[in-house]
């Protein structure tokens, strides 16, 4: 990535917009410097955006000025990226890109956050073209820095598709569950049923009870292992076991808890189980800019 910088005016950083304030490699300020940069949350239909105006002030304080909430796969807001990459070039110096009447840029961000959808969805939107790039709902769908992509033909933009890059060190668990819950992580790394109980914990914290509608369950619960029993006998997703018992072996039928996690997270990520914002929690500890 750093090799291809000395191709690209601007720097296209896309994140979730469900942790618009964690999570972000803070590797990618660092090594790429001093190019103009948007930030794109994207997936802004899964995200509770009540307190947009907090989350923009927020990153402002970080000196981050050009954010924009998309939703790549209906086209949500796409139109405005390309205006404003043009304008921030624009306003820059280009350095030994000066004379280029073409502009290109680069495309980064952590592992499946909607890199490719982005690309795909600007072709689809200022070309009408199709999928350039290679997309799909789990991490490290795109392994190396693509060639070139032409995403618009006035003006002439191209973009470079990267590979999702994560920090190399998590500042913290929860900042880690909140990674895997948005699918930045592999499920299985950090274990489905730990990643169905941090899910269940933060509904019921921000009191988000679409799971209880969602499932037919009697009522909100704590209990992680009573939740996903309920799940796995109303989706019938039950196992045979033997067990060994003094007179011989008999078959119990046990509820298939992995299935009935691998379903409750499926089922949020899909959004029904209602819009989220998993940063509420650094939300609140931020100090309001005073206007």
């Amino acid at each position: 990535m750093q090799s291809s910088l000395k191709l690209v005016d601007c720097i296209i950083e896309v994140h979730d917009a469900r942790i618009p304030l964690s999570g972000r490699n803070p590797l990618f300020q660092e090594t790429l410097g001093l190019k103009p940069h948007v930030l794109v949350l994207n997936k802004m239909d899964l995200a509770d955006l009540k307190e947009q105006q907090k989350i923009i002030q927020h990153l402002e304080g970080e000196g981050l000025k050009n954010v924009v909430f998309t939703n790549c796969l209906q086209g949500e807001n796409v139109k405005q990226i390309i205006p404003t990459v043009t304008g921030l070039v624009g306003s820059s110096c280009r350095y030994h890109r000066g004379e280029s009447l073409e502009y290109c840029a680069m495309v980064i961000g952590i592992p499946n956050v909607g890199k490719s959808s982005l690309i795909n969805a600007l072709r689809r939107q200022h070309l009408r073209k199709g999928k350039a790039t290679r997309v799909g709902g789990e991490p490290g769908i795109t392994r190396a820095v693509m060639s070139r992509i032409q995403v618009c033909e006035r003006p002439l933009m191209f973009l470079l598709d990267t590979p999702g890059v994560l920090a190399p060190r998590i500042e913290s668990v929860e900042m880690g569950l909140k990674l895997a819950l948005c699918g930045t992580v592999l499920d299985h790394l950090v274990g489905e049923e730990t990643l169905a109980d941090y899910l269940l914990y933060t509904l019921n914290r921000h009191q988000l009870f679409g799971y209880v509608r969602h499932y037919g369950l009697g009522g909100a619960c704590d209990d992680i292992a009573s939740v996903l029993k309920q799940v796995a006998v109303r989706l019938g997703k039950t196992q045979k076991v033997k067990v060994l018992t003094g007179t011989g072996d008999v078959n119990v039928i046990q509820p298939n808890y992995p299935a009935a996690a691998r379903d409750f997270l499926q089922t949020f990520r899909r959004g029904l189980l209602g819009p989220v914002m998993l940063d509420r929690d650094v939300l609140q500890r931020s100090p309001v800019a005073e206007p």
